[in-house]
């Protein structure tokens, strides 16, 4: 992301994430980008964008955001990162879709394909949105009032 606002916030999520999670057995751990493919159609990109998500989650849980996923509440989110967390898996990639959307191959292999709903948001919104949702996890998980249901 670009200097700015938007980076601003991402980063102000993330590190109260990075400082709440570990409490609650959830360590944050760095951005990756990976480049957006150059190839001329749509599937060739999401097919080579597909198998670079697969070398960058090696033996991780696969979360990818996508307007074709499943739309959860704050709740079911922390519950399935905690299950994925009770069942033993350590890392877990977590992955914005590009403007072609995700491969379909890598979506059959992911842990969860979520959605933040019907409408397509910009990259740098779902950042945001993410890291928020991953401090309000932790929150869920740890019992702190932040998230108030």
């Amino acid at each position: 992301m670009k200097a700015g606002p938007e980076r601003d916030l991402a980063a102000r999520y993330i590190d109260r994430f990075s400082k709440a999670g570990p409490a609650v057995g959830l360590e944050w751990g760095g951005v990756a980008e990976i480049a957006e493919s150059r190839a001329q159609s749509a599937d060739q990109r999401k097919a080579e964008e597909g198998r670079a998500l697969r070398q960058a989650a090696d033996g991780a849980a696969l979360i990818l955001l996508d307007e074709t996923g499943r739309s959860l509440s704050s709740q079911d989110f922390a519950k399935k990162l905690a299950d994925l967390r009770d069942g033993g898996q350590r890392n877990a990639v977590l992955a914005v879709g590009g403007a072609d959307g995700h491969d379909p191959d890598l979506k059959r292999q992911a842990a969860l394909v979520l959605s933040f709903g019907a409408a397509t948001w910009p990259h740098q919104m779902v950042r945001i949105m993410l890291a928020e949702q991953l401090y309000r996890a932790a929150t869920i998980l740890s019992g702190h009032p932040y998230h108030r249901a």
